[in-house]
């Protein structure tokens, strides 16, 4: 409600008061959750510190399942840390996207994420718009955010990070039955990719801060 309210304000200046707007509200179950709220009006990102805490205090694994895998430098290079600790870092995208200019923005990036030792796993159709992330069984983040500019910069975005060992590992589950129906993807997969692909990807990969 203060999140909704926030942004309502931000856009149209308009400030939401009184019981139908602020409705009070009561604890239900035991798992020990937060919103993260985040946004242009925002002059701190409180996904991307947040996603760069979960993947430094990593000690077994990391799932992550996007849509749209376009993720700027430090976030890149966070993975490759993590996988040369020996973390295991499994990584979901659609095989075919439905935004073509991401689509190639993000193959652009696949193999400095497959150099590093991450997975990349290839989901079939239908596209898949899960947005998902577990650290180590124990923590999980779910909600609106992608792995991109526009979710880490630019977009008003909701999600939600979740510390409870049984609900990570239903999350896991679902990942889990992700993959086994998912294509892996190949470091030589990328590399022996035709010329003209990889110079298509690099200049739409120019454009990821907007993207």
């Amino acid at each position: 409600q203060e999140v909704f309210a926030d942004d309502w304000n931000f856009a149209s200046g308009e400030i939401l008061q009184g019981p139908n707007w602020v409705a009070p509200l009561e604890m239900h179950g035991s798992i020990f959750a937060r919103g993260i709220a985040d946004g242009p009006d925002e002059n701190v990102s409180a996904l991307a510190f947040t996603l760069h805490a979960a993947i430094s205090s990593a000690k077994k694994r990391i799932r992550v399942v996007t849509p749209y895998f376009v993720p700027d430098i430090t976030l890149l290079s966070a993975l490759g840390v993590a996988a040369c600790r020996g973390i295991e870092v499994d990584i979901v995208i659609p095989q075919h996207g439905n935004l073509r200019l991401v689509e190639w923005a993000a193959w652009s990036q696949l193999e400095e994420v497959l150099s590093y030792g991450c997975r990349v796993w290839l989901t079939s159709a239908p596209f898949d718009h899960s947005k998902l992330m577990t650290v180590d069984g124990l923590w999980t983040l779910f909600g609106s955010s992608n792995w991109d500019a526009r979710s880490l910069r630019l977009n008003f975005e909701h999600n939600i990070e979740a510390h409870d060992q049984s609900f990570a590992e239903k999350i896991d589950a679902i990942i889990e039955d992700k993959i086994a129906r998912s294509k892996p993807l190949t470091l030589e997969d990328v590399v022996r990719r035709p010329f003209w692909q990889k110079f298509r990807d690099s200049l739409a990969r120019l454009g990821s801060p907007y993207l």
